[in-house]
């Protein structure tokens, strides 16, 4: 039995870049990026897609190389004579990943096993994703939720320290994603670190620790979802819009409305107290004469920070 591989302590920092460029051609994926993460936390990357967070994934992974920066991952660095004891305490699961499917489940997680010198047993992978029911199954008949955890089964062959998902949900129906979910938070309670690229900033909030928004390459905003919420100055936001033409310049100075935001299809107000700034909408929409078509108010959240620093939302990629 091999012993196992140390463990970082809590707060060290695990990956970390410096002024990370890279360049195809004309176009700059990554334009400078500074990015830390620490031993145990889960840390997300936000943002739309072409924002350059699987570029910046690929790159502390080993698979791509920057133009410019620097990269160190567990202390060590790509390309220093490492690469494979590096390797073997990382886990990594692709974007897509395309699984042979004629293989068994369990033949699957075998050959993966077998790619590193020492993990846990696929039969407690298998379980630890919930698919011993399915461990005799062809992966050709899996399900796209069970053919995910499957894929994240693949990338826990290794124990690893450290877990690349780069938007591991996507096209999930919501209990598959839950399940996923689940599997990131049981792989931070057995103390890994976890980096999530996802354009889901629902699924931010729930897994992530600290969270750094990209866009256009760059990191916009950084702190955990509840300091990004705050930095909106107000916790609601009010969604409207009318059948006829508005002046929204009396509406922007209602009582309670940090910001307006103009969107193709409404008006988005952010308030500090909604019981306060809706009375004083509907009252100030009766003097302008402009009927209703549709009201809605929700908590802020992390779309909400993303819309505010960038002016479109996370779709409009």
């Amino acid at each position: 039995m091999l012993d196992p591989l140390p463990r970082s302590a809590a707060n060290d920092s695990v990956l970390r870049c410096r002024g990370l460029v890279k360049r195809y051609g004309d176009v700059t994926a990554v334009d400078g990026l500074d990015l830390e993460v620490r031993a145990g936390e889960c840390f997300g990357l936000l943002g739309p897609n072409g924002a350059g967070k699987t570029t910046t994934i690929e790159i502390l992974e080993g698979l791509n190389f920057p133009n410019a920066g620097e990269v160190t991952v567990l202390g060590q660095s790509w390309g220093r004579g490492a690469d494979r004891d590096l390797r073997e305490r990382l886990g990594i699961q692709l974007q897509e990943t395309r699984l042979h499917e004629k293989l068994s489940v369990e033949e699957t997680v075998r050959l993966f096993r077998s790619f590193y010198r020492r993990g846990p047993d696929p039969s407690e992978v298998l379980r630890r994703v919930q698919l011993e029911e399915k461990r005799n199954a062809w992966v050709g008949k899996l399900s796209g939720g069970q053919k995910q955890r499957l894929s994240v089964a693949c990338a826990l062959v290794n124990d690893p320290e450290v877990l690349f998902l780069d938007e591991p949900t996507t096209g999930l129906d919501p209990q598959s994603r839950r399940q996923l979910w689940d599997l990131v938070d049981d792989f931070k309670r057995r103390g890994g670190t976890v980096l999530l690229t996802t354009h889901y900033m629902e699924e931010a909030e729930q897994l992530c620790d600290r969270v750094a928004i990209i866009d256009h390459g760059k990191v916009i905003a950084l702190g955990t979802p509840a300091e990004l919420i705050a930095s909106l100055g107000a916790e609601h936001v009010v969604a409207f819009s009318v059948e006829s033409p508005l002046d929204l310049e009396p509406v922007h100075r209602l009582p309670g409305v940090v910001e307006l935001r103009q969107e193709p299809r409404a008006v988005a107000l952010t308030v500090r107290q909604p019981h306060v700034a809706i009375p004083a909408l509907l009252a100030e929409l009766e003097r302008q004469h402009a009927a209703l078509s549709s009201l809605t108010t929700h908590h802020a959240t992390l779309e909400d920070v993303f819309v505010s620093l960038t002016g479109r939302t996370l779709r409009d990629e």
